[in-house]
């Protein structure tokens, strides 16, 4: 083997290896000028480093890949229960309450990573909604009519307002229900900002899925791809508007600072808004019920304004 085959690892070639005659073939190690022991072919003896610089375990540093996988098996996981939070139809109570603690859980473990690099809160939040929001899904006129008993028009619009109002009003109650225990028992109190954290991520899902499908029922169509639009969805939540898919700039302004910064905004006052929970057992469930409803209702009328200016309904099949 040449001094360069040994520097680089290289093997040496076959001619080389055909002509070395009474070539033992077992493995032979000798003595390197630093004292290590190494093959004859010159790979590092057992025990010795790649570097032949020391005798330790060096072990693999792949610390900010396995932190990579976490984020985005996270992401995925709070997607997922948020997208099951966000589904229409009659979720019973445990069932809602255990996805809530899961979420919880989860949304907790990333607010820890997030702290430990400097994040701050309201950029994570904001960075977590903008991963889940392509994840919600979206149903189609056709689907709508069929899930709500064939409505159509203004009586499917008004259906979906009743719907998602319910679902925010039961989130409210037993997010409100939940804060309110951890506000009498002081120990659990640490773990409080986080279930109000999932709360405000599945109210604003569930928002912005009313918003997406009301567009669906007036026929306003957002053009771009699945991101695009969901973002575009995003950030009408934020304005509390409906999309207005003439207005230049609909679809690349989801990617600007300004509406990142608005977007965070209106998660940060969602979250305020929760913190009214913390009172009374009761108090706190009957408060996180009523303020979700009520905002959830009022969004509904105002987008729903919003899009007869483009597209007027006749009253519908009720």
């Amino acid at each position: 083997m040449t001094s360069e085959n040994r520097r680089t690892g290289a093997a040496p070639d076959d001619s080389t290896a055909e002509e070395s005659d009474g070539a033992p073939d077992h493995e032979v190690t000798t003595e390197s000028d630093s004292g290590h022991r190494v093959a004859a072919d010159g790979t590092p003896g057992p025990g010795v480093a790649a570097d032949g610089g020391s005798d330790r375990t060096v072990p693999v540093d792949d610390g900010p890949d396995r932190e990579a996988a976490g984020d985005d098996r996270s992401e995925r996981e709070v997607a997922e229960i948020v997208g099951r939070l966000a589904e229409p139809g009659d979720m019973d109570g445990a069932e809602r309450r255990k996805l809530l603690g899961r979420l919880t859980k989860s949304l907790a473990r990333g607010a820890k990573r997030a702290k430990a690099s400097g994040e701050s809160r309201g950029r994570w939040l904001t960075d977590v909604f903008m991963a889940v929001a392509p994840r919600i899904p979206i149903r189609d006129l056709q689907t709508l009519s069929e899930h709500h008993h064939g409505l159509t028009s203004e009586a499917l619009a008004d259906d979906l307002v009743r719907t998602a109002t319910k679902a925010t009003m039961a989130v409210g109650a037993i997010g409100g229900a939940v804060a309110a225990a951890e506000f009498a028992a002081p120990p659990l109190l640490l773990s409080a900002p986080a279930q109000l954290v999932a709360e405000t991520l599945v109210v604003a899902a569930i928002e912005v899925k009313l918003i997406a499908e009301l567009h669906e029922v007036y026929g306003i169509q957002v053009p771009g791809t699945g991101s695009q639009r969901a973002m575009a969805f995003a950030m009408a939540w934020s304005k509390q508007r409906g999309v207005d898919p003439m207005a230049p700039g609909t679809m690349t302004v989801a990617l600007g600072t300004a509406a990142k910064t608005a977007l965070r905004n209106r998660l940060m006052r969602t979250l305020g808004r929760h913190l009214t929970t913390f009172g009374p057992f009761l108090t706190g469930a009957v408060a996180g019920g009523f303020l979700n409803r009520a905002a959830t209702k009022k969004l509904g009328e105002v987008v729903r304004a919003d899009l007869r200016v483009h597209r007027a309904l006749p009253p519908g099949k009720s």
